[in-house]
């Protein structure tokens, strides 16, 4: 199997501080210039006078069990160390805070929990591993492995403390599209790469980007993770979408549309 401890490298990589949030959870944080969408800038340009929601409000609000087909939505558990944990450069630390699972600024509320796609189980899944070859266990483990781990954040701000997070993470993506580097659950984070991607097209503005790692030693594989921000009013909606099996087999993925979509409809 010429690419095994290839991948378990990049697992490895992959199972860092960043997808363990997305693997074991993240915490509700203690309270219970990119491509960003500009149809409703003038909307979003305007001071939001609301008050933030209570944490009680945005429970109700966030992704849960049964809003999209398709994925189980579970609660979170805690981050090690907390958004206090998280170190950084302070213009990139929002990039980190969001790969992270927590709000991209403080804020007198957050919440999040984790959409994890259904997965059938494969052919393989049936055969004795005694009886594969060394290129089918590798596929088997690299396919047991391709599914979407989705973690879901939402976080509120008093008047115009969402624009303000908004942006933080917007000019974060195109002010450290050269990599940046920061600590979180006590483990060191090493991107090499942020670029923009295609905003979702929800909500009053909204960011998209990719975060790169650094490339495996042995098979060149190079983790990426993927993040979604949109701001709807007062509240900022924040996804972090990880696919161990898609990064060993380099295959392209996304944040998934169906999850941002449920999301959305309950901010409306």
């Amino acid at each position: 199997m010429k690419r095994s401890s290839g991948i378990r490298l990049c697992v490895t990589v992959a199972v860092g501080a960043l997808s363990l949030a997305l693997i074991t959870g993240c915490s509700d944080g203690g309270s219970d210039k990119a491509e960003s969408n500009t149809e409703n800038a003038a909307q979003g340009s305007q001071k939001n006078t609301d008050k933030a929601h209570t944490a009680a409000e945005l429970k109700k609000l966030i992704l849960a069990q049964g809003d999209v087909d398709g994925y189980k939505v579970a609660a979170a558990d805690a981050l090690p160390g907390g958004r206090s944990g998280i170190k950084g450069d302070a213009k990139c630390r929002p990039l980190l805070y969001v790969l992270s699972g927590v709000a991209p600024a403080d804020a007198p509320a957050e919440t999040n929990r984790m959409a994890t796609a259904d997965k059938k189980p494969s052919a393989a899944a049936s055969t004795d591993v005694e009886d594969m070859s060394a290129d089918e266990v590798e596929k088997a483990l690299t396919d047991s492995m391709s599914v979407d781990l989705t973690m879901v954040g939402l976080s509120s701000y008093d008047g115009d403390g969402a624009e303000k997070a908004f942006k933080a993470v917007s000019d974060a993506v195109a002010g450290c599209s050269g990599g940046f580097t920061g600590t979180a659950g006590g483990e060191p984070q090493k991107f090499t790469k942020v670029s923009a991607e295609k905003g979702s097209g929800t909500g009053d503005e909204s960011v998209a980007y990719a975060a790169y790692g650094e490339p495996d030693a042995e098979d060149g594989t190079t983790p990426v993770s993927h993040a979604v921000v949109v701001r709807h009013g007062n509240v900022v909606a924040t996804y972090y979408t990880m696919n161990v099996g898609a990064m060993v087999a380099d295959k392209a993925y996304t944040v998934p549309a169906a999850v941002i979509t449920a999301q959305s409809a309950k901010l409306k």
